[in-house]
């Protein structure tokens, strides 16, 4: 059992970082790091960001694997159109900041909330696969929380490779660092409209016969 259980975890693991480098996490850390000028600090957001998502992942999840509940497809769509909404207006704040004088200012939304948000989307996906590796509970739970330690640290180094661009351009050149502030922004609310696009419309959301699968 203990062999099984260490892949198992490992798997966990890897799949957890895996998760941390998905398009919506990355545009969404890459617009909330665009305005810090140190790596070590960006680095610090990304684990802001995967401590919220944390949060969600182990409650939504945990509930989930104890109580072995089922999220029907609307409730999963609706999950996601959260994450849709929420990098609509990550975007907006960033691309309001960016026409400040002081590119490190500006409203913004704080990383531990986007991590909440977006654990919403991530906590059935998660739980669900490590059901599928582990059907004892006690052994899921564990599981499960190894993928949120991977997710934490995964988005801790994703985003201070992200950062890299950002840093260096604010050293420099405030007006750059603007930019590249503002491109973020308006590629997280593009990307915020894509996924409620197909969150609300391809996927059935709006209809009478959504359909949802959770990955």
């Amino acid at each position: 059992m203990l062999p099984l259980l260490a892949v198992t975890l490992l798997t966990s693991l890897l799949w957890g970082m895996r998760h941390a480098t998905d398009p919506d996490h990355v545009v969404a850390v890459t617009a909330i790091v665009s305005r810090e000028r140190s790596v070590w600090r960006a680095a610090a957001v990304g684990a802001q960001w995967g401590l919220g998502h944390t949060a969600t992942v182990l409650t939504v999840g945990g509930a989930i694997i104890l109580f072995k509940l089922a999220i029907v497809p609307r409730v999963g769509l609706s999950m996601e159109f959260a994450v849709a909404l929420m990098l609509i207006a990550l975007g907006v704040l960033n691309m309001v900041g960016a026409r400040s004088a002081v590119p490190a200012s500006g409203p913004t939304l704080p990383p531990a909330v986007v991590g909440l948000v977006h654990g919403m989307a991530g906590s059935a996906a998660a739980s669900v696969g490590v059901m599928a590796l582990i059907p004892d509970s006690r052994w899921a739970l564990a599981a499960l929380m190894v993928f949120c330690a991977g997710t934490t640290l995964g988005m801790a180094l994703v985003t201070a490779v992200i950062a890299v661009p950002s840093v260096y351009a604010g050293a420099r050149l405030a007006p750059l660092q603007r930019r590249l502030r503002f491109a973020s922004g308006a590629l997280s609310a593009a990307f915020g409209l894509y996924l409620a696009h197909q969150t609300g419309v391809a996927d059935g959301l709006f209809t009478a016969n959504p359909q949802w699968t959770p990955q």
